[in-house]
């Protein structure tokens, strides 16, 4: 069993695999935090110590015993107006603008099977495979009552969490911060991985020492953002890939979060996540419930590689649901950098041309195909084909595609309007703007209100009615802007807003893929701001990064591999120089770097040379040649493309019998030393061949002392080397 209640129904331990995470409701009601790591057995009560702090508050249940006090003990869900100053996981306001609750354990519930969240992605489970355990706390006001949700995946050390809080009262009370997950820790020193970026530059890796100090993250975009992925790494000071205690945070949500550790007064550390705190108040009414979105949570006490092998797993096989969950993605040409907003049909035709001859699965048409849409400043919201611009109906293009034996992908942008345009000129208040002053732009675009369910109603008809014309393999979903104008003309209150802003944006994706179930979605924010859990609930893959230079990319897939699986990384093959940044790259390594993602091309294939072309030929079969095993491979970061000259990594098939390495070139030096790569996740005892060479190797000289690279191969050169098991 993978939940345990013991002690007549007071002590809750729940077990995984390789970890234990165990709580207590005390003598008091108060669900206290007990543990959470590597897997052992019998209470962990015993880490709890009383003693008389100065300045720290009492409960009231306490009577005269000044040791105990909320302020020092490690919580499960810690409460705004009990004592405890430290950051807490939830906070109400009730009538005249009272604050505060305590709540205290009312009883569980332990079941079968993942629960589900209405109106919100999930994790989600086979039979057989997870349990879930609800915990009830109550206010001993009696005016609300909270349900802790706990999903149990035992294979994978996964622990989800999520919260629900119930209107008991009479009378309306408002949410003013909630938190999905809380995890207090008793002593010990951590470092707090980050993954911060910006529009072409998304999930650096960052590492900073905990502090006597809240460190947070975060977004108040109305999105996850470019700015901060939503995602957190709780790591021992000489935690490395292989070795040392880690725990994640990974929300599954799609707009503005909050995630935060801290050292309080006495060396003790809490890491939470849930909700932004900005711009949310939400109401609930009299026997409303209100639903947080869910944190997914990981520990691992071999390294950072095993957690994200733990994330990884659960979001390519419990978050990505649909057709395209388990299988390989088709090798696309995207029309975007190949000619902007700038084509007509017969230019499109021209491509899918070049993509059938270079051996490629499908053409995508990007912006510019619907309504009066030839730069950014108009069209937005008028989803019906420009069939001047594209002498014909679509469905005839659609149609002289196919017969090219490709798929055909379409880009939308849902969410968004432009003031140029039919839409806005017939419903101006569907778009997100306050009363009374002029609109902030961003992209020259405006932000549809998808809290409203009639304007979620109306886009959706209207691409499908695009939709429906002839099978459309695949859609590319945008949002190139964030949200200013936190303003709905409907809502009852303007606190509500933003949380039933992405409701409808998931009411929306939902109906979609329903509606086409064989149809492959990609999310997309200017690339990889919207890069999270709950948008690969709906869309299986994301565009990682509008930056397509390869060196650039290392970086970004490096952060975004702590997460995420390569198999929903968005990532092409673009031209060179470089259109974001200039930089020159040979077309090899563009190549190996792309083709750890979905795989595809952003170029027009006539301005290529013979040799270029002949070469992209050689790229599309090897992809299709190792695509199994970059989608469903376990993924280990071999070296850091933040530091050294090297940038390297590998998949290991599930077996160990099947590995492939990649290597690119960061720094070239006269005379240099060599470099040598270790690898890791082989069979131990067995020998490996490399697949071009036909040499073998052992498999523990090639993990202890590594593969010497060859010297030199250029300015960021590249190799790839697969290896079969002998």
């Amino acid at each position: 069993m993978a939940v345990q209640v013991q002690e007549n129904g007071r002590l809750f331990t729940i077990s995984t695999k390789n970890t234990t995470y165990q709580m207590k409701a005390d003598r008091y009601g108060v669900l206290l935090h007990l543990y959470y790591g590597r897997r052992c057995e019998g209470s962990m009560e015993y880490l709890l110590t009383y003693a008389d702090r100065g300045y720290a508050a009492n409960i009231n249940d306490a009577g005269s015993d000044r040791t105990y006090s909320l302020d020092v003990l490690p919580q499960e869900f810690p409460c705004d107006g009990t004592g405890d100053m430290r950051s807490p996981a939830l906070s109400l306001e009730y009538g005249n603008r009272i604050r505060g609750c305590d709540m205290r354990f009312a009883g569980y519930t332990v079941r079968e099977g993942k629960y589900g969240l209405k109106g919100l992605p999930a994790v989600y489970a086979e039979e057989g495979e997870s349990q879930t355990l609800e915990i009830v706390l109550r206010d001993t006001a009696g005016l609300a009552e909270v349900t802790l949700l706990y999903g149990v995946l035992p294979e994978l050390d996964i622990i989800t969490r999520s919260v629900l809080v119930r209107n008991i009262s009479e009378n309306e009370i408002r949410i003013e911060k909630i938190m999905s997950a809380n995890l207090d820790f008793v002593g010990g020193r951590y470092d707090l991985i980050t993954f911060y970026g910006r529009h072409c530059m998304e999930r650096n890796f960052q590492r900073t020492p905990v502090a006597h100090m809240e460190q947070c993250i975060g977004s108040r975009r109305g999105t996850s953002s470019h700015q901060f992925n939503p995602m957190m790494i709780l790591a021992g000071p000489d935690t490395t890939e292989t070795a040392g205690s880690c725990y994640s945070m990974q929300f599954v949500y799609s707009g503005g979060f909050s995630g935060s550790a801290g050292m309080d007064q006495y060396d003790q550390t809490r890491m939470q996540m849930g909700l932004m705190t900005e711009k949310f108040s939400y109401p609930l009414m009299p026997g409303e419930v209100f639903t947080a979105p869910e944190v997914i949570m990981s520990y691992s006490a071999q390294g950072l590689g095993t957690l994200s092998n733990n994330l990884q797993e659960c979001i390519r096989k419990h978050v990505c649901r649909g057709k395209w969950r388990d299988k390989v993605r088709p090798v696309l040409l995207n029309s975007w950098e190949a000619y902007y907003m700038d084509f007509d049909g017969a230019d499109i035709l021209a491509l899918a041309e070049q993509a059938a001859e270079l051996g490629m699965d499908m053409l995508v048409l990007d912006d510019g195909w619907f309504g009066k849409r030839d730069d950014d400043t108009s069209g937005l919201g008028d989803w019906y084909v420009n069939e001047e611009k594209l002498g014909g109906k679509m469905k005839e293009l659609i149609y002289w595609v196919h017969r090219k034996g490709l798929k055909f992908g379409l880009w939308i942008e849902p969410e968004m309007i432009n003031e140029d345009s039919d839409l806005y000129r017939e419903h101006p208040d569907w778009a997100m703007a306050i009363p009374g002053r002029k609109p902030v732009r961003g992209r020259m675009q405006l932000v549809l209100d998808f809290s409203r369910k009639e304007v979620v109603d109306y886009v959706f008809e209207s691409i499908c009615k695009v939709l429906d014309e002839d099978t459309i393999d695949y859609v590319k979903w945008d949002y190139n802007r964030s949200i200013a104008d936190v303003y709905s003309h409907t809502a009852s209150d303007q606190g509500r807003v933003l949380y039933d802003y992405i409701l409808g944006l998931y009411d929306f994706l939902e109906r979609l893929s329903q509606r086409y179930p064989d149809m492959l979605i990609e999310g997309c924010s200017g690339g990889g701001g919207r890069f999270d859990a709950g948008m690969l609930y709906y869309t299986p893959q994301i565009w990682c990064s509008d930056n397509t230079d390869a060196i650039d990319r290392l970086r970004i897939q490096y952060g975004t591999s702590f997460g995420y699986p390569a198999s929903c990384v968005g990532a092409h093959v673009s031209v060179s120089p470089n259109e974001q940044n200039g930089r020159v790259t040979p077309l090899k390594t563009r190549g190996i770097t792309a083709m750890s993602g979905t795989f595809g091309y952003e170029l027009n294939p006539e301005k290529l040379s013979a040799e270029e072309k002949n070469e992209i030929r050689t790229q599309v079969a090897r992809r299709k040649e190792v695509a199994e095993l970059i989608h469903n491979g376990k993924y280990y970061r071999l070296t850091s493309p933040f530091d050294g000259e090297a940038a390297a990594w590998e998949f290991v098939s599930e077996d160990g019998t099947d590995v492939l390495l990649n290597v690119v070139n960061l720094e070239i030096h006269g005379n240099r030393p060599v470099t040598y790569i270790r690898l890791q996740g082989l069979s131990s005892g067995a020998a490996y061949r490399d697949e071009e060479s036909g040499r073998v190797y052992p498999a523990d000289a090639l993990m202890e002392a590594g593969l010497p690279m060859p010297a030199p191969f250029g300015e960021y050169g590249a190799l790839q080397i697969r290896f079969k098991m002998v």
